[in-house]
């Protein structure tokens, strides 16, 4: 959420950023302003109420004391009290529109983010590794999978509908070895504290990471009586470890990673990548989360995005990484880098991990605060995010470029040890 404090006293900062993001802001922003207007008449005429009504006490025994009689002033103040009721009613209606209408608006873009409309406008930043030149003609994943027995499209489609598959044999423990190799390197080398979260999370968590209001067409809420809803993303769980805290920012940085199955409906993006399982429904990933100082989070933005990078490295995949612009980025951040895996079956790049600096945008929703020094004035928190990797694109990567001429798959080296040192995978 950004600041209401802000937003009221720099409109037009606000209306140009929103506008860089490809947004029409003007009504949105003349109603935040006719009701900041409300809000400020509203309260001192509130507070002058209440004033009067705790000196009434006095006032009556004042009467009392000189003999008078206190039914007129008694009066008053019934009136008083209805009024001052009624005024309450009437400011907790303009705080709530005016809260509502904050959450419908996304994130400011930083001031290093590139201008632009579209994915068309992103700016590369950097590229590791050339693409492999094959002397075959190189399968898709959505080939080679079902030729060696490992990903089954038909069973998932039965068991639970499209954009749903099954694993079976070396593409599970593939999965699952790509799962451990991630979770042992971040934590081993890169300092982060590893989590198991829920896999549900309820309204508050998820509106604190900006994924509700706007995106509840995308999660799968629980039926029933219950406020809760398939986690879209590990960030949910791990960025609302800390909601409702003041931390020790003696503490911060806090860097969390975790391991868990994410659900999407993907709603809006009917018909892009329905082949293979680039794009499912349910799917693995290992998350990164940081929280940290407003001072220090653009550092620790590039280094969770080395972090997720290191992962391609070890694996031998070429990648790319892209800074976002304005008009592509994510609800919730303020800067955004993409790393881009290459795969052989789009003759190009694709996302693979989106790393994030939300900068107080989610703390303020999850009212998270730390104090520098562990004492004296709070303030919010800067959080970030990021994929540490998507388990399943990363599947997908090593399928394509690591197949070779009689339809097997060589193992990375890095990955071996969580593979009994098998080197091929030729079938189950």
């Amino acid at each position: 959420m950004l600041d209401p404090t802000y937003v009221r006293d720099h409109i037009e900062e606000v209306r140009n950023g929103l506008r860089n993001r490809g947004l029409d802001p003007d009504r949105a922003l003349e109603e935040l302003a006719t009701l900041e207007a409300a809000r400020r008449r509203l309260i001192p005429e509130l507070e002058g109420l209440k004033r009067q009504q705790n000196t009434s006490g006095d006032e009556i025994a004042r009467a009392k004391r000189m003999g008078k009689d206190t039914a007129q002033i008694q009066e008053a103040n019934r009136a008083r009290a209805q009024q001052t009721k009624q005024l309450g009613i009437q400011l907790d209606s303009v705080e709530g529109q005016r809260n509502r209408a904050l959450l419908a608006l996304p994130n400011l873009p930083h001031s290093s983010v590139p201008p632009g409309t579209s994915q068309a406008d992103n700016v590369e930043v950097r590229r590791n590794g050339d693409p492999r030149v094959f002397d075959f003609e190189p399968k898709a994943h959505w080939d080679l999978g079902p030729a060696l027995g490992i990903i089954d499209f038909e069973r998932g489609t039965r068991i639970a509908g499209a954009r749903f598959t099954v694993l079976s044999g070396a593409g599970a423990r593939l999965s699952r070895a790509l799962i451990n190799f991630m979770l042992d390197l971040h934590t081993r080398e890169h300092g982060y504290l590893e989590i198991e979260p829920p896999f549900m999370a309820n309204a508050a968590t998820l509106t604190a990471t900006g994924h509700l209001p706007k995106f509840e067409a995308d999660l799968f809420k629980i039926a029933g009586e219950w406020d809760l809803y398939m986690i879209p993303t590990a960030e949910v769980p791990l960025t609302g470890l800390h909601r409702g805290e003041i931390l020790d920012g003696r503490l911060l940085p806090l860097k969390y990673t975790a391991y868990t199955p994410c659900f999407r409906s993907e709603a809006g993006s009917y018909g892009k990548d329905v082949r293979g399982i680039f794009r499912q429904h349910q799917f693995d990933k290992v998350e990164l989360v940081k929280l940290t100082t407003p001072e220090s989070s653009y550092d620790e933005l590039e280094s969770l995005t080395a972090n997720a990078e290191t992962v391609l490295r070890r694996l031998g995949l070429p990648y790319r990484t892209i800074v976002l612009c304005t008009g592509d980025m994510g609800f919730a951040a303020a800067k955004s880098y993409d790393v881009e895996v290459w795969l052989p079956s789009r003759n190009g790049y694709a996302e693979i991990s989106s790393c994030s600096n939300t900068e107080a945008f989610q703390a303020r929703r999850a009212n998270i605060k730390f104090r520098s020094e562990g004492t004296g004035k709070a303030e919010f928190v800067h959080t970030l995010n990021g994929s540490g990797l998507a388990v399943g694109r990363t599947l997908i990567a090593i399928l394509e470029n690591y197949q070779q001429k009689d339809g097997s798959v060589a193992i990375p080296e890095a990955l071996r040890p969580y593979m009994d040192n098998r080197e091929v995978i030729s079938g189950r």
